[in-house]
């Protein structure tokens, strides 16, 4: 038995002075659109949602500056950054501690980010998500002038230059 092709009558252009139809096959059809709108979908996508977590209030300086400087290629990339903050036992006394790091991470990424919600405590964590701000430019891509070395984006200072002075 020979298999037997659906042949429809498909309005193709409703909104055309006359309506364009043609003579195809109505499922085929409809997947290649739907195969369309997938591919426009994904690539029109803004960016996703990245997630960096602090195990506890109790982390180090560098440690902090680590993540931060992450957070910061993620927002230049057209991500949106979670930081979550989980606090431990008797951690939850003391949300303050919580609150001090989540402002420390704003200060440092208030060139590349806009706030979208604000450090928020939802049981025992904290969340805040950071959006790319996109008004910036090209002032968040500038590099500070001098020699780059060893530990740039680790947010370590460059040593200072000894200079003789003349006699």
């Amino acid at each position: 038995m020979a298999r037997e092709v659906g042949m429809d009558l498909v309005e193709v252009a409703p909104t055309a002075r006359p309506p364009v139809c043609r003579i195809m096959d109505y499922g085929k059809w409809r997947y290649q659109q739907q195969k369309k709108e997938d591919k426009s979908r994904a690539s029109s996508r803004a960016g996703q949602l990245k997630e960096l977590k602090f195990k506890t209030v109790k982390i180090g300086d560098h440690d902090l500056m680590i993540k931060i400087n992450r957070a910061r290629d993620f927002l230049k990339e057209g991500n949106k950054v979670q930081f979550t903050l989980q606090f431990r036992g008797r951690e939850m006394a003391h949300i303050e501690l919580g609150r001090d790091i989540m402002k420390k991470v704003k200060d440092e990424l208030v060139l590349v980010s806009k706030i979208e919600r604000d450090a928020k405590m939802e049981g025992r964590r904290m969340t805040l998500v950071l959006q790319p701000d996109h008004k910036t430019g090209t002032a968040t891509t500038a590099k500070p002038a001098g020699p780059s070395g060893a530990g740039e984006r680790l947010n370590i200072p460059a040593r200072p230059v000894a200079v003789a002075v003349g006699s």
